[in-house]
Order: C-alpha cells, then structure tokens, then sequence
C-alpha cells in the first residue's frame, strides 16, 4: 500500500472509538444484581451470551414450570454475541460446502433443520416482541477474482445436481452489481432466505429479558468457578456463592470450558470490524443495496458487509488473529493495524464512497473448533451437557445448540441426538508450540492461495484430505 493511499485512507479512522457499535448504545439494559450465597435450581445455564440465552429461554418454553438459573461472568451480550457482523444464518454447518464435505449423508437432513431453526428464531422475535432490527433479506456471496466467479458458477451447478439450490440464485457481474455497485464485483451467488439481518447486541438484550418474564433467574458479574458432582446434581462455585442444579449447560464457547477436557477442542481468533458513519441519501443511492443483504467475498481470507438499521455499513473480517497459548485477553480486542488493513480494503471495494468516515472499530474472540462447526457432549453421567466451536458461525446456530444440549440432558433421542455431527466430535487442536506453528503456516498458505488463483499448496491439501481448515 502506498504511503498516500494509507494516509488517505487512515484519515477515517481518526475519529473511530475502539469499542463495539452495537454495544455502545444508552438503551442498554442494567445487569442483574451478582449472586450471593447459595441457591438449588433444577437447571444452571453457564454462559450469558446466546449459547445460554437459548438454552435458558427454550428450556422455560418447553417446561414452564422448570426452575432454571442462568449466571454470566460479565454482562449479557458483552462478548461474541455482542460483538459479531449480526448474519443469523440459517447453516448449522459453517456453510453448505463444509457441511456436505463432512456429513454428505446428512446433509439433506441438516439444510432442512438449520432452515427450520431459522424460521424458529423469526417466530421467536416476534412472539417475545424481540427489537432486534431482525430483516430477512438474504446473503450474497461474492467473487472478486475471475477463477471465484467460475468456482461459484460450478458449485452452483452442483448444488442444483444435488437438490440444494432452493432459494439460491447465480449472478452474474451485471447482475450482482444491479444489487450492490462495487467495480470488484464480478458475480455472486445469492441466498435469498437462508440467513437474517440482526443487531446482535439487541437480540441478546432481548432475550435477556424474555427470560426474565418467563421466571429465569439471572445474575450477572458472576463467573463460574468450578464445576463438581453434589448428590445427585452439581454444585458450581460463584465468587460470592454457590448454585447446586439437578443439570447444568454449559454455553461459555471460547472461555475455558469448566468440563477440562473439552478445552483443546477449541481455539480462540480473534476478528475485527470497522463500522462506518451513517451514509447520506446520495451515498446509499451511489452503492445500490436497495435489498440491504448481507455480504461475503469469496477469498479464504474474506470480508464479510452489511447495513445496520441507520444505514452504516459494518465491514470485518480478513484477519483471522491466533494469540500464542490461545490466550483471551482484552488488549487482543483493539489492532490498529488491522483497522487500517480493513479501511484500504473498503474504499477499494467502495470507492464511490471515499470520504465516508468510520465511527467504530473494535475485535473480539471467535471459539474455532477444526471442522468450524459446533460439536457437542456430556459429563458427569450426563448432568452436564456443552456446545461450543460454533466459528463465527453462531448467531443462528446456537439456538440449534441449544435444543441438543437440552435434548441430552433429558437423555432423549431425538432427530437432533442422532445426527452423526451430534454423536461425533472434531479432532482436537495440538500443545504448543505445535498449534501456532501449524495455524501460521495455513495462515500463510491461504493467503498465497488467494494471489496464485485459488491455487492450493500441499500444506492445505494436506488439511483438506484430514478434515481440517481455518480462515478468517
């Protein structure tokens, strides 16, 4: 990047905060008073971001009379759930191309579950009154290099071969443009129903109080400690108490799980985004969006974009940050560095709109499992159930996760237990320095995949033919 280029394009970040938009809001809610001392539940939800949320909410609906605890080391919403683009998709699988390389058998079964959760979260908005700026408009995944747009036109043929093109439709360059104008743009594959618009922090806070109206007790600044067998439950230690619960959930997805063993399964990235101004009149009419989907390019590292409810535009994505040691840490939430990656990024794929300033920037952590899925399990003769690895991914499937955490804690068989995705675990990541070693070297890879043509090294083949994979 030019000297002139960055600063040009560094100028409209000089007045962005380093805090998330969507939690910088007067609006939002107080949190729940911290737990003292000890209280006996029927079910303890861990976890206050949408994993818990869910779990705690569904488990009222499907049991009024259930005493459930939800606790949360900090405040609803203020990690992952809080932070992300807002894309609540319809997948379970991170994608239809991950989901049918690893469960082709299944995958008719998984599209029609995931399409049923979604609609399941639409009713959920509006049956709790949820203001969270949910819009149904669909997603456009975007080729900016001429071999992705071949590779999007042939596996559009072969989602049609497969029987699992409903709802998706190829664009080609004059047409992707005719629905969001970026001279990069040079096809799309456009899925018209299979992923929501959402502000994530309001569909949190939402949910937050649909569970307390439905008798969900929750306490807030109230990290989980340990986890040991009392009785016949389990007792979790809390700061200031204790929980004792016939079941426990576990939704805490890239902070350590409470369950050891499950920790190497996990890895936390961290990915970052810019949030523009709002756009005038004549800057949105210069763009097009008048559909207002959501975006993604098609690199292994890749952008994902859309519009908020006052017309900015979010734009994250690309870097994908490993800490050594899988550390989580607040300081790893601001990279200027990146924020100035992202800027150039923009302005090259909107350069009508330069000038345009960024009001935000901000990162947080995604819990990456190595099939970028959810997997799930038990503990402790089945009182304790987990779901975690969602990879960004998670906006909609958590509440999918949700369901399968309760469903095993009922030990009940269901459509959701039998799935092998359900029964079958990732493979776990390595010590280090073997996992940094190894997540820098694919970093690498991929990005040379991306400026040789999609070209991938024996490294990634590597990975391909053992079910492993990361980007950003």
């Amino acid at each position: 990047m030019a000297p002139s280029a960055m600063t040009r394009w560094t100028r409209s970040l000089s007045e962005a905060r380093p805090v998330p938009y969507w939690l910088d809001d007067p609006e939002r809610p107080r949190p729940e008073p911290a737990l003292t001392g000890a209280e006996t539940c029927d079910l303890l939800v861990v976890g206050g971001g949408y994993s818990g949320l869910w779990t705690a909410l569904i488990a009222k609906e499907r049991d009024p009379g259930r005493d459930v605890v939800l606790v949360e080391g900090r405040e609803v919403g203020w990690a992952a759930s809080g932070r992300n683009g807002g894309f609540c998709a319809a997948s379970l699988t991170h994608g239809l191309a991950n989901g049918l390389a690893r469960w082709p058998a299944e995958i008719h079964k998984l599209q029609e579950l995931g399409a049923r959760n979604l609609d399941e979260i639409e009713k959920a908005v509006a049956r709790h009154s949820l203001d969270c700026d949910f819009e149904r408009t669909g997603e456009i995944d975007v080729a900016r290099e001429t071999y992705q747009a071949w590779e999007l036109k042939d596996w559009h043929e072969e989602m049609e071969r497969r029987g699992l093109a409903d709802g998706v439709e190829y664009l080609d360059a004059d047409a992707v443009r005719e629905q969001v104008d970026s001279p990069t743009f040079l096809a799309g594959l456009y899925d018209r129903r299979g992923v929501a618009m959402v502000h994530p922090a309001k569909l949190a806070w939402g949910l937050k109080r649909a569970c307390l109206r439905l008798g969900v007790r929750i306490h807030e600044h109230t990290p989980a400690l340990t986890l040991k067998p009392y009785g016949a439950g389990m007792a979790v230690r809390t700061p200031y108490g204790e929980v004792r619960a016939r079941r426990v959930a576990l939704g805490t997805n890239v902070f350590p799980n409470l369950v050891r063993r499950v920790r190497s399964y996990t890895i936390p990235v961290y990915d970052y985004a810019l949030m523009t101004e709002p756009l005038t009149a004549d800057q949105l009419a210069s763009v097009g969006w008048k559909n207002r989907q959501g975006l993604g390019d098609s690199a292994n590292q890749f952008h994902y974009f859309r519009l908020s409810a006052d017309n900015r535009i979010l734009w994250g994505g690309y870097d994908a940050i490993y800490p050594y040691g899988g550390r989580v840490r607040a300081e790893y939430d601001d990279r200027p560095e990146t924020y100035a990656k992202l800027a150039g990024h923009f302005f090259t794929c909107f350069p009508q709109l330069e000038g345009v300033r960024f009001t935000h920037a901000w990162g947080g952590a995604i819990d990456t499992c190595s099939r970028f899925s959810a997997f799930f399990g038990t503990a402790h003769q089945g009182r304790v159930a987990y779901a975690a690895g969602y990879t960004g991914l998670g906006v909609g499937a958590t509440r999918f996760g949700a369901e399968v955490m309760l469903d095993l804690l009922a030990g009940e068989r269901t459509e959701r237990t039998e799935l092998e995705m359900v029964r079958r675990k990732p493979l776990p990541f390595p010590p280090e320095p073997f996992a940094w070693t190894g997540i820098a070297l694919t970093k690498w890879s991929l990005a040379r995949a991306d400026a040789h043509a999609g070209r991938r090294n024996l490294w990634l083949r590597t990975m391909d033919r053992l079910g492993l994979g990361f980007d950003s």
